[in-house]
């Protein structure tokens, strides 16, 4: 289920869209899985000021521990795993492979919805989208079977 949404222009970088996503949930938030584009410390201190909040975004390449003598913040202590384990082992750990089930969703929206938006105006392409997302919602809803685990049953 898609719960927050934004539509930008080709100028807005991701992590500058942070903040107003989160604003969008209403229930307490566990953990924000991003990929790199969001690593750094605009899109940390944005979730760290909502509270206790688990981030998984791999550090880039490029990236160094932060050099402070606190504890490891959340990024220096991924940072410090993929060094000592690799990326592959790292992405395990924290589950990371989740996030491949958004970009399943967005696939999903792409090949239902369509690939792009045919509003013109930008107000309208911001209803378009809305519109999009509430009818694959619903589409995921529907069809989504709700499954019990039940113990067998020894004769």
């Amino acid at each position: 289920m898609i719960v927050a949404r934004t539509l930008t222009d080709q100028d807005t970088d991701d992590p500058s869209q942070v903040a107003p996503l989160l604003d969008q949930i209403d229930g307490l938030i566990g953990r924000v899985t991003a990929d790199g584009a969001y690593d750094g410390a605009p899109t940390y201190g944005t979730i760290a000021a909502r509270g206790d909040i688990e981030v998984v975004i791999p550090p880039r390449s490029t990236a160094v521990i932060s050099g402070e003598q606190s504890p490891f913040t959340q990024r220096d202590q991924h940072h410090k795993m993929i060094t000592e384990r690799g990326r592959l082992a790292w992405q395990k750990a924290t589950d990371y492979g989740k996030r491949s089930l958004v970009e399943t969703t967005m696939g999903r929206y792409k090949v239902l919805i369509g690939p792009r938006l045919r509003a013109r105006g930008f107000a309208a392409q911001q209803t378009e989208a809305a519109i999009g997302i509430t009818v694959l919602n619903q589409m995921l809803a529907a069809g989504r079977p709700d499954s019990v685990r039940r113990m067998r049953a020894i004769a």
